[in-house]
């Protein structure tokens, strides 16, 4: 019998907790970043810049291999199969919230498969490997990882399958972390888990006790995830509309020096539409900033887009005609 197996029901590890509770920090610092370039508060530029998309992607990973981790701290033998099922029902229940919430507020941006999607499908996708040796879930993290590099297919491109990662292009989404490569993580959270514990990982663990303010303060934060991660942006924007309201809206950002040839041709085109300027400004500022989330702003520059990716950029313009900010 393991350290695991013989460990008390409903024991919570406070070092877990404060994980959890400092990768919520360091979200807020992103997804502040991104509403204050929403609003216009700082450069719209600035949440796609390269620094600030791994540091999206570190946060990310760290919440899905801590829920990996949590995975195998959670099995009890016998598994508590309603333990499981309750947890995975809650999550999912969120993340269809999240695109609910998306769907009205943002509908050019609709999250379908976000990180709590990617939490949720990934907790499944790790189900038998919580009851195999450690090197089986690395191994699984090894291959999610690199099946997305191996097999993109436009064969995946379409809504029903795009949250596989096995496609070639990224919906306008403003989260979108589809199942593979991200499932790596919380694998890899599973593997690293599953050899630690049998080797003193446990007691290590154990000894963290997080006694200080500070240190509370994560493992609360980290207790409540689920919620804070539900309700935080919309506290964000209700913090930045009332700014707005009480000082006025920011000046306007200048655009950033790589974008003025797309929008001035962008314009110019929109405006032979007969839309007012005003609305062809903000539509080709949004049109752009889409361009970057999707990380194709690249080959829009050298002209390199396929017929797939000039879709999405019709899509994408259409969209932004409709909702320009």
């Amino acid at each position: 019998m393991s350290a695991l197996d013989r460990s008390a029901p409903g024991q919570r590890l406070p070092v877990i907790d404060m994980a959890r509770g400092a990768a919520l920090i360091a979200m807020f610092g992103y997804h502040l970043t991104w509403d204050l370039a929403d609003f216009g508060f700082i450069a719209s530029q600035t949440p796609f810049s390269p620094g600030m998309r791994l540091f999206s992607h570190a946060i990310a990973s760290s919440f899905l291999f801590i829920a990996g981790a949590s995975l195998v701290l959670a099995r009890r033998m016998p598994f508590r199969w309603g333990a499981y099922w309750r947890r995975i029902g809650i999550v999912a229940a969120a993340a269809a919230a999240v695109s609910i919430a998306s769907w009205v507020a943002f509908p050019d941006g609709l999250i379908l498969f976000g990180i709590l999607h990617c939490i949720a499908a990934a907790s499944l996708l790790a189900l038998p490997f919580l009851f195999l040796p450690w090197p089986a879930a690395l191994g699984a993290a090894a291959v999610a990882a690199s099946l997305p590099f191996a097999v993109a297919s436009q064969t995946f491109d379409g809504p029903g399958l795009i949250w596989t990662g096995l496609g070639t292009v990224e919906p306008n989404s403003n989260d979108f972390r589809p199942l593979l490569p991200w499932a790596a993580a919380l694998l890899a959270g599973v593997g690293v888990m599953q050899f630690a514990l049998p080797r003193g990982g446990l007691a290590a663990l154990a000894r963290v006790e997080g006694a200080h303010a500070p240190a509370r303060a994560l493992a609360f934060g980290g207790r409540h995830s689920l919620l804070i991660y539900l309700v935080h942006q919309p506290a964000f924007f209700a913090a930045l509309t009332a700014a707005v309201w009480a000082f006025g809206p920011p000046s306007a950002a200048p655009p950033a020096p790589d974008e003025a040839p797309f929008r001035a041709g962008c314009e110019r085109q929109c405006l032979g539409s007969s839309t007012s300027p005003g609305v062809c400004v903000s539509a080709c500022g949004c049109a752009a900033r889409g361009m970057k989330r999707l990380n194709l702003w690249d080959k829009l520059v050298r002209n390199e887009l396929d017929a797939a990716e000039k879709s999405i950029l019709s899509h994408l313009a259409a969209d932004c005609v409709a909702h320009p900010n």
